[in-house]
């Protein structure tokens, strides 16, 4: 039987070739820069399925270009990307990559989070320049991230695991989330919940661990920022669109909140201009950029897709009223 033909929108990682090129006839977009709408229009129409990153849109003018197409695997937990009712309706199979990546990307927040703090960019900079004569009592003096208090939006697993490294900062955890957790959990984590606003004046760290919902779109507007303390900074791994930045930038320019440190925005790749401040730490949506991690995420597609295609249920299926109609 002839192997199941698959578009790959990067050339993912080896261990995630080897599984795809054992099983199915892969076609990689491996130029440089990223495959344009026409040109995934035009590879995709004779393909059953589709190993996709965040930055590719399968909605239905995507899968009326594939006809034939039987499954998109997303290389990403976040797959707001993904309109899951049109592939439903379609009877498109979407899969995403989850629970891989939560401790890589609570990490790197409390790599955002130690970096505003402690002005490393700033630091950075003055080092690389030439221009440092020597340490002085108040250079580059930052804000102490031990002992202080962490808000957590969202108590997801990426925000119970940022939470766990609060311990090692004998910090206070607080987190506001539509669920309360478990008591079990709260005690385990030592987190206290609070309502929202409760939190944003509570916080001196908020920490956004939410999905992309109509819900949280502008989550964070300036009634919020209002909220947080003039000491307190906002941390955001979760999406950008999570955060209204022209609120953010006023929040900044008018001294509301003291700082931010950013992995995501809005409209992305573009990063507002008056978001490229002195107090604000800017990441280029790396929160998972480990290799061991990231490669992960690509086996993880890849074996969502070859199970498919051996009649087996995919692992991480959005849509899994698909697979009852199979």
């Amino acid at each position: 039987m002839p192997k199941p033909r698959v578009l790959a929108t990067r050339p993912l990682f080896p261990a995630a070739q080897q599984i795809l090129n054992a099983n199915c006839d892969v076609q990689y977009w491996t130029k440089p820069e990223r495959i344009s709408k026409q040109e995934l229009f035009a590879l995709i129409k004779d393909r059953e399925a589709l190993v996709c990153l965040l930055t590719e849109k399968v909605d239905d003018e995507l899968l009326r270009a594939a006809p034939k197409l039987r499954i998109a695997a997303n290389v990403a937990v976040g797959f707001d990307n993904i309109d899951v009712a049109a592939c439903t309706k379609r009877g498109v199979v979407a899969t995403n990559t989850p629970g891989v990546l939560d401790e890589t990307t609570a990490d790197f927040a409390w790599t955002l989070m130690m970096a505003v703090a402690r002005r490393i960019g700033e630091g950075e900079q003055l080092a690389r320049s030439g221009n440092w004569k020597g340490w002085d009592l108040d250079q580059l003096v930052g804000t102490d991230v031990w002992g202080k208090t962490l808000g957590l939006v969202g108590f997801g697993r990426i925000g119970r695991a940022v939470a766990r490294r609060a311990a090692g900062f004998q910090m206070k955890v607080i987190y506001s989330d539509a669920i309360r957790a478990p008591l079990d959990i709260e005690n385990d984590l030592k987190a206290e919940y609070r309502d929202f606003n409760t939190l944003l004046a509570e916080a001196d760290f908020v920490s956004l661990h939410v999905p992309l919902l109509p819900e949280t779109r502008g989550l964070m507007d300036g009634a919020k920022f209002h909220r947080m303390k003039p000491t307190a900074f906002l941390i955001n791994t979760a999406r950008g669109p999570v955060v209204d930045e022209a609120a953010l930038v006023h929040a900044l320019e008018t001294g509301k909140i003291a700082g931010a440190g950013l992995d995501v925005y809005e409209n992305e790749p573009f990063i507002h201009p008056g978001l490229k401040r002195p107090n604000v730490v800017l990441a280029p949506h790396i929160a998972s950029g480990s290799l061991e991690t990231r490669t992960k995420m690509a086996v993880i597609a890849a074996e969502n897709v070859v199970a498919f295609f051996k009649g087996q249920r995919p692992a991480n299926m959005l849509n899994p009223d698909v697979w009852k109609g199979k």
